[in-house]
């Protein structure tokens, strides 16, 4: 049993390994649909409150919801265009009952999804967990050379933050053990905004400018309205994100020495539909299982559910206090950056640790991990090669995670499950290979 204290700042670790991707989601809707400063202010305050409400809902678990896994749930970028689109056209409103009824969906639809488990064997696991991993790196590297898009973007002032944000975090990990090394992150993080503050390059503006406290009420942009086209938009944008959250799942399974079971799967999923709910309800965002805190959990090697509690009432705290919310948004992207690279390299080491459990030496099995890889990452390099397609399909095929799967799993049953057909329907005095 961990001490509070070392619950209370484990859990702000993971909250700063997620938080630019949570809080990017509402600034970057926001000012798309010309949101005014407090409506902005509100959506960042509402969508960390419901952060906070979902991971531990999905942590804490009940009988028929929650994987009780150590995840941090977090708004899924896959439905900011949608959203934006759907408000566009229409209002908010109408956005926030299409995620109401795509929630509802998504609990309804979880038992089929695990019925579906049988196509995810080791090697799917394996080339899934790989991808997920492969899929962040761009991010980081990103976020090392300043932020895309960002007029300093690539200047050798965040090269060199990002740099030395992760050697501090690999000097920690060197020479430390126990609690320091648990945290080698935040410390990383720390060590790195206190140098680029020496810099001139941290502001306390937003901190100053944000309010002590402020209450996320129901309904802040209206009663919902409803449109089938919103909603079919949305219940496709959830379908994408339960197979992204399977893989998340099976990710942790690993890096937690836990058999993740269908059943799990099913849980898992029903607490995501439930999440997804809450945001409709508390004019939030869609929620999906964050890949990035599966890497800190296997960099620190803290497996306990009590930190991802943790996390998840820090994060309500951080919902109903915009001050102290927008303390951690003063940490630059350069240094996050520099976090990020280890996480995810970590998430990439855990996929390779589980493909090596295959026997790739079995033709069907290297061809399962190489094309599926090889498709994953490319749709997550080079996503324009799919804007000439339909809207919807482009949604789909953008995400590297959604393709590399759908790749691993189709080739799965071609390569593997027929060949097992074959052999069964096979004359005695015939060899048919079997792929495990």
């Amino acid at each position: 049993m961990l001490a509070k204290h070392k619950i209370v700042t484990l859990g702000l670790q993971h909250i700063l390994a997620m938080y630019a991707g949570a809080v990017v989601v509402p600034l970057i809707i926001g000012g798309a649909l010309n949101l005014t400063p407090t409506q902005i202010a509100y959506l960042i305050a509402a969508d960390l409150f419901t952060c906070g409400i979902a991971t531990l809902l999905q942590v804490l678990g009940t009988r028929y919801t929650g994987i009780r896994l150590p995840v941090v749930l977090g708004c899924t970028f896959t439905a900011v265009g949608p959203i934006i689109a759907i408000a566009s056209t229409s209002n908010l409103a109408t956005a926030y009952g299409a995620i109401i009824i795509s929630g509802i969906f998504v609990v309804l639809a979880a038992p089929l999804f695990g019925k579906l488990l049988r196509f995810f064997p080791t090697v799917v696991q394996g080339s899934v967990v790989t991808i997920i991993g492969l899929s962040l790196i761009p991010v980081a590297m990103n976020n090392a050379a300043g932020g895309q898009g960002m007029p300093d973007f690539g200047q050798p002032h965040n090269l060199l933050l990002a740099l030395g944000t992760l050697v501090i975090i690999l000097l920690i990990n060197r020479f430390f053990t126990g609690f320091i090394r648990a945290i080698s992150v935040l410390l990383g993080l720390i060590v790195g905004t206190a140098v680029a503050y020496m810099m001139g390059m941290v502001s306390f503006a937003s901190v100053a400018e944000a309010s002590w406290f402020s209450v996320v009420e129901p309904f802040y942009f209206g009663t919902p309205q409803f449109s089938i086209v919103a909603i079919v938009t949305m219940i496709l944008v959830n379908i994408i994100s339960m197979a992204e959250s399977t893989g998340v799942y099976f990710a942790l399974g690993k890096v937690t020495d836990t058999k993740v079971t269908d059943q799990d799967v099913v849980k898992g999923l029903r607490g995501e539909g439930v999440a997804i709910v809450l945001g409709g309800i508390f004019n939030a965002f869609p929620y999906t299982a964050f890949s990035q805190n599966v890497g800190l959990v296997s960099l620190t090697g803290i497996k306990s559910r009590d930190v991802m509690i943790g996390a998840g009432g820090i994060l309500v705290v951080l919902g109903l206090l915009p001050k102290l919310a927008a303390l951690t948004t003063v940490i630059p992207n350069a240094v996050l950056g520099g976090a990020m690279i280890a996480m995810f390299g970590m998430v990439v080491a855990s996929g390779i640790n589980i493909l090596s459990q295959v026997d790739l030496n079995k033709n069907e099995n290297l061809l399962i991990a190489a094309c599926s890889i090889a498709v994953g990452l490319g749709s997550a390099a080079v996503p324009a090669m799919f804007d000439q397609l339909p809207t919807l399909a482009k949604m789909m095929l953008q995400n590297g995670i959604v393709t590399g799967s759908l790749t691993a799993v189709i080739l799965n049953i071609v390569l593997v499950h027929t060949n097992k057909k074959a052999s069964q329907t096979a004359p005695a005095n015939v060899t048919v290979s079997e792929a495990s």
